[in-house]
């Protein structure tokens, strides 16, 4: 009997062992599934990270007016927009993580230990009775046995003493005491070993058939419960990809609408729009005769070209070949080296030359003469560049429109905007004027009058780039005169260095400076005959000058001049008309055109 209470005693100890040791498992795999779901999303939260930078490092920075307009570059900012959203997504989906799944096992995670806990407390309680009933048990039944034994051998003792003829009553008496005593206390631990055994028995039932189930019971429904939990963990972890699959979905076909968007054909027009100039292609060359200054002799059988009447070139040829210089862009094309000029007469033929001989070869040396001492300013004109002018009559004609268009549409922006704050303040003046108590109607004047002197500055300034803009558009020559401030010496022009009758030079010293005066007894040799000086170059008027001041030369828009003295650094440049007048411009109202070797008028 004692071996089996000792079976059953051991039997559930082991089976606890082995519950604690699955639970505990069970809780341990639950919480390494939450640490997986906690390192994916962080690589989500990364992979976001590091989509949206490269996004905003591949961004344009500047404003969408200074971007292009190339379908490519479109297609690309969209693409770099549709991933910025893909990006989103990949944060949704670390977000729904962390929320639904890994908070979601934590907490789950948390309640299991505390039920467990619980759970296994109760069964350690449970066992805990039962071995303290067990233990009373065999207490009891100890003590029976113990008492047996005692009253056993007091019946031996006593039945030997009555036996015993030697034997005296009263040995016989206490013998007989001491049986009836014996006996009376194993009849007592008899009763008690019995009333042991079958509360333990009892309490043995309770705890195999009732207690112990019902906690095993509770143990397998929280492991079930963890192994149900870990299901649904699974599906939502895999619903959290599915709900962002529509979206990204839509960002990869807005991706790929955006590659079928780019059209080379589209592309090239926009280029074509940008840069289109509106100029004309360049006449032919026309062939220039530089034998025309060269007397022939009577015994020169050569056929020469004819020779025009005195020292003045033919208008019609020089005004050809002058306006055939003006290339695109400003700039000349290579050409072959000119013909160098002619030798000078030897003795034996002397009596054929012309009596101007000598001044012609004076004026020959004098020009050499200039042009060595002028080779530095001329490279110094040659980087003074195109200037910046308020009508843009320096940029080509398709893209003199377009400025003048968008300066149009920024000034009527403007305007709307001093209209708008003019009706505000007049608004107010009257609220004032009816209610006195709010304010002086009377403070509100300043404001008043220079909004409406505003608005007429813009209203001026529009009417003057409409002008320019109809200009372009009907193809009509521009009067640089009208547009341009006062010739006068002491009025200052809104653009500072772009006076008329300034240099466009960074003195300020030197703007507005006068012509230089020629000096009457300047080379008098030189200039006692009409032998004019020899032209280094052409020029092309840029814009109208009126040539009020003395020494000046009045000239009109696309005009073509001979350039005989180039700029000294006075803002100055002294030019022939076809006509033969002389005078000086602003260097910065011609487009020069400098010649390798001087030619003759």
């Amino acid at each position: 009997m004692s071996l089996c209470f000792l079976s059953l005693h051991f039997l559930p100890q082991d089976q606890f062992e082995n519950l604690d040791k699955h639970t505990q498992w069970g809780i341990d795999f639950l919480e390494r599934y939450a640490k997986f779901v906690k390192e994916r999303l962080e690589i989500e939260q990364t992979y976001a990270k590091q989509l949206r930078s490269l996004v905003k490092k591949y961004c344009p920075k500047r404003s969408k007016d200074d971007e292009p307009r190339f379908t490519s570059c479109l297609s690309f900012y969209s693409i770099l927009n549709e991933l910025n959203d893909y990006a989103g997504q990949r944060e949704v989906v670390a977000e729904e993580m962390g929320h639904r799944v890994y908070g979601e096992l934590m907490r789950y995670s948390q309640d299991l230990k505390a039920e467990r806990k619980h759970h296994l407390q109760e069964g350690r309680k449970a066992q805990q009775y039962l071995e303290q009933c067990w233990k009373q048990m065999d207490n009891s039944k100890k003590k029976f046995e113990r008492e047996c034994r005692e009253a056993e051998k007091s019946q031996i003792m006593f039945e030997r003493l009555d036996n015993d003829i030697n034997a005296t009553k009263s040995e016989v008496e206490k013998a007989k005491s001491q049986l009836y005593l014996r006996t009376h206390m194993a009849d007592e631990s008899k009763n008690e070993y019995a009333a042991q055994l079958q509360n333990f028995n009892a309490e043995q039932w309770k705890h195999f058939n009732a207690a112990i189930p019902q906690i095993f019971k509770n143990l397998q429904d929280m492991d079930e419960r963890r192994t149900v939990k870990l299901g649904e963990t699974y599906r939502s972890f895999a619903e959290v990809e599915r709900k962002v699959i529509p979206i990204i979905s839509k960002c990869l076909e807005g991706m790929v609408t955006a590659a079928k968007n780019v059209d080379e054909r589209r592309d090239s027009s926009i280029v074509v729009e940008s840069f289109k100039s509106g100029f004309e292609p360049p006449g032919d060359f026309p062939f220039e005769d530089f034998s025309q200054n060269i007397q022939r002799t009577g015994s020169d059988g050569t056929i020469g070209t004819p020779k025009n009447d005195g020292s003045k070139p033919d208008p019609k040829h020089t005004i050809g070949k002058a306006k055939n210089k003006l290339w695109l862009f400003g700039k000349k094309p290579k050409l072959p080296p000119s013909i160098p000029p002619p030798p000078l007469p030897s003795f034996s033929h002397a009596h054929f030359q012309s009596p101007k001989f000598p001044n012609e070869r004076i004026a020959q040396c004098l020009n050499e003469m200039r042009m060595v001492k002028s080779k530095i300013p001329s490279f110094r004109g040659l980087k003074r560049g195109a200037p910046n002018l308020e009508d843009l009559s320096h940029l080509p004609p398709e893209q003199r429109r377009k400025k003048l268009q968008q300066r149009i549409d920024e000034l009527n922006r403007e305007l709307q905007k001093e209209m708008d704050q003019r009706d505000a303040l007049n608004k107010m003046k009257d609220v004032y004027e009816k209610n006195p108590q709010m304010g002086d109607p009377g403070s509100l004047q300043p404001k008043i009058s220079e909004t409406i002197c505003n608005m007429e500055k813009l209203r001026s300034e529009i009417h003057k780039n409409e002008t320019w803009l109809a200009e372009v558009e009907g193809g009509k020559p521009s009067s640089r005169s009208e547009r341009q401030p006062s010739t006068d010496v002491n009025h200052h022009a809104p653009h500072g260095r772009e006076s008329p009758e300034g240099s466009y030079t960074d003195d300020h010293s030197q703007e507005h400076r006068s012509p230089p005066q020629p000096d009457p007894h300047e080379f008098d040799d030189e200039f006692d005959d009409d032998d004019p000086l020899p032209a280094v170059g052409h020029c092309k008027a840029l814009y109208s000058f009126d040539g009020s001041n003395e020494g000046t030369l009045v000239m009109k828009e696309d005009e073509v001049m001979y350039v005989i003295e180039e700029d000294k650094g006075d803002g100055w440049t002294r030019v022939r008309k076809q006509s033969g007048e002389e005078g000086y411009v602003p260097t910065s109202y011609v487009e020069i055109t400098m010649e390798k070797h001087s030619k003759g008028s």
